[in-house]
């Protein structure tokens, strides 16, 4: 009897046994089990951070770095689209460079062979180089204003950092969520020197592409004058007409034009002058002084100095930085004085 009482007891046990079995039990893998957190997240979980994690803890600092990741995700991608409009950019600037110094090249060789002054086929060709090198300027300036929105992505990236800093401040966060930001933090810094070398290659490709600009825009009105005559001028370093002179003193006229002949070719030293005083003062205004000769012509000083008023307009010189007056002198032939102030 007492056999039979001890069988039933022991199938009563195996019964209960196999039920508690299939009952689930709590997972408290890396925490407290007061604390009542799952932190362990499950193999491969998606996104960044310590061990490949972006795990929640259910803490308020929990939920703070799962926002902030958010943000850097947002911020990472916004930087591989910037590097991307760099690029495109670039690939604009080198296309429009070819064609404008094609045409450029084309110009040149049909004046060097010599042609007609004014001549309305290099006058067309002149006008679609300046087109194109106005494309080139528009490039720069997107580029400007890319460089504008990635020094915004930095703040953002300093904004990260700063938040950063401030949620290990937080009270009522568990060991993981340091971790968590630890990681996070390492994240942003990575992303803050993607930012800064971007933005420093950006700005170099603004400098690079505004600086030369800047000389084709002189360049090209070199080549308007040549057009304008027909024929390219002496070029660099060739000896200056004996009706031109230069004042080395500040206080003294900048350029001399004295028109003892026919046809002074003043044109390409004056531009010299001028661009060589313009890169010293970028804002410096001209004054063009009309002065009779011996003979005491105003009329005729007048139009020469009317003249080299064109000749600042051809240049490119805007009008309100040229003023046109007139003088007195002894020398005996007319004379155009030109001052920089």
């Amino acid at each position: 009897m007492l056999h039979l009482r001890t069988l039933a007891a022991l199938a009563g046990l195996a019964v209960l046994a196999g039920c508690a079995s299939t009952s689930p039990l709590p997972s408290i893998a890396g925490g407290s089990s007061a604390a009542g957190y799952q932190l362990a997240a499950a193999p491969g979980a998606s996104g960044s951070g310590l061990f490949g994690r972006s795990d929640v803890s259910g803490t308020f600092v929990g939920q703070k770095i799962a926002q902030l990741r958010g943000d850097l995700r947002a911020l990472e991608g916004q930087i591989g689209q910037r590097a991307g409009e760099l690029q495109q950019a670039r690939s604009i600037i080198v296309q429009n460079a070819q064609d404008y110094y094609t045409r450029v090249a084309s110009i040149n060789a049909r004046l060097q062979g010599g042609t007609t002054p004014g001549n309305p086929r290099l006058v067309q060709e002149w006008n679609q180089a300046q087109a194109q090198l106005s494309r080139i300027d528009g490039s720069v300036a997107q580029l400007t204003e890319l460089s504008n929105r990635v020094a915004t992505d930095a703040a953002m990236t300093n904004y990260l950092l700063d938040s950063i800093r401030s949620a290990y401040e937080i009270p009522g966060a568990v060991e993981e969520d340091h971790h968590q930001l630890a990681a996070l933090q390492d994240d942003v810094n990575r992303s803050k020197v993607q930012i800064d070398r971007l933005h420093a290659e950006i700005n170099q490709e603004v400098s690079r592409q505004t600086g030369y600009i800047a000389g084709e825009r002189q360049d090209l009105s070199m080549l308007a004058m040549a057009i304008k005559q027909g024929e390219l001028h002496s070029g660099r370093g060739g000896a200056m007409p004996a009706a031109y002179s230069t004042a080395s003193v500040s206080d003294r006229p900048l350029v001399i034009i004295r028109f003892d002949q026919p046809n002074v070719a003043y044109e390409q030293p004056l531009y010299t002058a001028v661009s060589q005083a313009l890169d010293r003062r970028p804002e410096a205004i001209f004054d063009v002084v009309a002065v009779p000769g011996g003979s005491g012509m105003a009329t005729s000083a007048r139009r020469h100095a009317e003249r080299v008023m064109r000749t600042f307009t051809d240049m490119g010189m805007p009008r309100d930085r040229v003023r046109l007056t007139s003088g007195s002198g002894s020398a005996g032939v007319d004379e155009v004085h030109v001052y920089v102030r």
